[in-house]
């Protein structure tokens, strides 16, 4: 069982805000994971061959300049937007 204060690290580090109930499903959420991540350590891949991937052969685009998206057009979809700028939540404490 994971502690509770592992939870509460957990659910910070996420920033999230959870009611004591969520914190108990959050728990065990993490076990079943954790549990998952050990079954997968226990896979043997002694004999498997490691994927090397690189870019050559790999199809991108031509990196061309182009004219930038105009302010407008790129905010028309934002949910929130003040003085030409997308608003969007607060994420470092001040």
């Amino acid at each position: 069982m994971l502690s509770k204060e592992t939870i509460e690290k957990v659910a910070q580090l996420a920033k999230l805000k959870l009611t004591e109930e969520e914190k108990e499903t959050l728990g065990k959420q993490l076990l079943d994971i954790i549990e998952f991540v050990n079954q997968l350590n226990q896979v043997e891949t002694e004999q498997i061959e490691g994927f090397e991937y690189t870019l050559e052969g790999t199809l991108l685009r031509e990196d061309v300049p182009q004219d930038p998206l105009p302010r407008e057009k790129a905010l028309m979809n934002a949910p929130e937007r003040e003085n030409g700028f997308f608003v969007v939540p607060r994420i470092l404490e001040v």
